[in-house]
Formats: structure tokens, C-alpha cells, sequence
């Protein structure tokens, strides 16, 4: 599993990167917008002063089981393959505004769930285990009760005097 964190790739600070959106990107109206501020967050603006006259590395971007996959692959420079070198995160949409902040909801998530919801759920499922861990403990506590026998009366004359 750590092996495939140890990104090996670079790419140079201010080269341009080329951006790569799934299909599904140009189908759904919110995918739209997504690719839209993408474009504009991570790509190079036309003759900026400061970009590179090259390109070395792939940002992807992914729409799959609801959710962004953002990947940064370095195009070697050998035969052209893909190297991912990080850095890689998932986004999960769950609305979008019209303003930066607020405003009128333009999009929502029906199945986003936000992690605290997910962690209380979690916390109910352990507290309804432990519940029932007690009350079988209990249950076999009065099982064991319900079965002692009574006492003998002719015990007593088996014992010795001393």
C-alpha cells in the first residue's frame, strides 16, 4: 500500500499542464460548470508571462461513482507515458451556489452524506452492537440462575461429627 504513494516524477514549476476531463464532463449540465472552473483554476492563461513555452505534466480529472478524481501525471520525456506523480484526491460535490460563498443553490447532491453523519451512524451501529453484547450477557446471566436445583434435605446426614 505505501508503495503506491511514493510518487517518482517532477515537472518544472511554471510549465503549462494539460488538462484531461473525462466524457462524462461534457454530458451533465453541473459537470459543465465543474469543467468550466477547473479550466480556469488550474490552466495557464494564453502568453502569461510567467508560463513555460512546454508542457510536462497531465492533470486528470475523473467523474466516477459520484465523486472527482483529481490525478498529476509527468509525460516522460522517453517515449511519452504517463508517470503519476501526485499530488491525488477525490472531491465529492455536494452543491454548488451561484456566488462564491451563498447564494442561490444552482446544484445538490441527493446522495451526498457529510462526514459527520456518516461518523455519527457509524458510532450508532457500535452502540447498538454493545447493547446487544449486554443484554445477551444478561439473558445467559438468568438462564444460568433459573437452572440451580434446590437444596437436598438428606445431605446433612451424610456429613461427619467432629
Amino acid at each position: 500500500m505505501m508503495e503506491e504513494l511514493k510518487f517518482m516524477g517532477n515537472c518544472l514549476k511554471s510549465s503549462r499542464p494539460v488538462l484531461s476531463f473525462d466524457s462524462s464532463f461534457d454530458e451533465e449540465p453541473h459537470l459543465q460548470l465543474l469543467k468550466e472552473l477547473f479550466t480556469q483554476v488550474f490552466g495557464t492563461p494564453r502568453y502569461h508571462p510567467k508560463s513555460q513555452p512546454f508542457v510536462d505534466h497531465v492533470l486528470n480529472f475523473t467523474y466516477l461513482d459520484g465523486r472527482i478524481w483529481f490525478r498529476n501525471y509527468q509525460i516522460s520525456e522517453e517515449n511519452g507515458d504517463l508517470v503519476e506523480i501526485g499530488p491525488r484526491f477525490t472531491l465529492a460535490l455536494s452543491r454548488i451556489f451561484s456566488g462564491s460563498f451563498g447564494g442561490p443553490v444552482l446544484y445538490v447532491n441527493e446522495h451526498y452524506q457529510s462526514p459527520n453523519l456518516v461518523r455519527r451512524n457509524q458510532r450508532k451501529a457500535g452502540e447498538e452492537k454493545y447493547i446487544s453484547k449486554v443484554l445477551a450477557k444478561n439473558s445467559r446471566q438468568q438462564r444460568k440462575s433459573d437452572h440451580t436445583f434446590h437444596r437436598d434435605s438428606t445431605e446433612a446426614v451424610f456429613q461427619s461429627i467432629e
